[in-house]
């Protein structure tokens, strides 16, 4: 479910410097639809739901862009990406943007040329065992078979921990989320690694969860957000500041249900900034001056889309943790909006 680390980086610059002359917003606009790369199919985070209309955490922010800059949060084509393409299709300008549980890395911002545009989820890559392996710690893992996402961070993270710990392993090499799951269950792998967020959206898809456990280690720091391209910091900033809206609004009570009325004015300046009421942020950005009320009224603020994409009530389970806002004890922050 994440990323890869070098997976041709000098190819994949090039790609960047041969479209970063581009004006992406403009691109959108013309265009009339925003190309958003997200994973092949993750549940909670980025899948097609019974119609084939894209469903999650990730597609939300895909769905904020667009309705942002085209007032239309269905205005998205979702192209599907897997830890080898993803960056490929975002560096040729296949995608205008990438919305797939990335981790932001130094080689990934500097030499590949990208620009994380701010974190979605903070996160860490833990391990999944059957229950009947009999394991509880990550430190008993000696000699274990792992099924591991090839080309990933991910995959230099367990070599990592394993080296550190003098313990050996045996990697099964996957390349995609779906894959990992019928191999882990098949029996093919002792063990399952990537995210904790993506254990947990795996985990809820087995017929029997609970005869399988994610054991308690976090061996990585997995700051997972949108990015773009170098070279176009007008398009970097509307998807940054969209969702920055998000993060924004949940801190300030905004909700799907009471925008309306806040947008009709409030006795608080940041409020009615982010809405559009008062200043000219929308004209900063080349938008509209209710661009952000538009972001947040696609499917509501950061911590509705968190509630019912991935949250406790849903299948995936996840609790806020450090995703919470921080005036709750999370990490969670947006700049000012003024």
């Amino acid at each position: 479910m994440k990323k890869s680390v070098f997976l041709g980086a000098l190819t994949v610059v090039g790609l960047a410097a041969g479209v970063a002359a581009a004006g992406t917003l403009d691109d959108v606009k013309a265009r009339g639809k925003l190309n958003c790369g997200v994973a092949t199919g993750v549940p909670g985070f980025a899948t097609p739901d019974a119609n084939g209309v894209w469903q999650g955490f990730d597609v939300a922010v895909c769905r904020a862009v667009a309705a942002a800059v085209l007032n239309d949060q269905m205005a998205v084509e979702f192209v599907p990406t897997t830890g080898k393409t993803r960056f490929t299709a975002l560096a040729s300008g296949e995608i205008d943007m990438l919305a797939r549980n990335t981790t932001w890395t130094f080689s990934r911002d500097v030499d590949l040329k990208f620009d994380f545009v701010g974190v979605n989820y903070y996160d860490g890559q833990g391990f999944m065992v059957p229950k009947s392996l009999g394991v509880g710690s990550a430190k008993e893992l000696d000699g274990a078979t792992v099924c591991i996402q090839t080309g990933t961070t991910t995959e230099l993270n367990l070599a990592d921990f394993f080296r550190i710990n003098n313990m050996s392993y045996e990697p099964v090499p996957i390349e995609t989320n779906a894959e990992a799951q019928q191999q882990y269950l098949a029996g093919a792998c002792d063990v399952y690694t990537t995210d904790a967020s993506g254990l947990a959206a795996t985990r809820a898809t087995f017929e029997d969860p609970s005869a399988h456990v994610v054991l308690p280690e976090i061996i990585s720091k997995e700051p997972l957000g949108p990015l773009v391209r170098h070279g176009d910091s007008e398009w970097g900033d509307v998807v940054r500041w969209s969702l920055n809206a998000l993060i924004a609004a949940e801190e300030y009570g905004v909700t799907s249900a009471n925008i309306d009325e806040m947008a009709k004015g409030t006795t608080n300046p940041e409020i009615n900034r982010l809405l559009g009421t008062e200043g000219t942020l929308g004209e900063m950005l080349g938008l509209p001056a209710d661009w952000a009320l538009k972001a947040i009224k696609a499917n509501g603020n950061y911590g509705e889309v968190f509630e019912k994409t991935i949250g406790t009530n849903t299948p995936i389970g996840l609790a806020r943790g450090l995703n919470a806002q921080w005036t709750n004890g999370g990490l969670l922050y947006s700049p000012p909006f003024r």
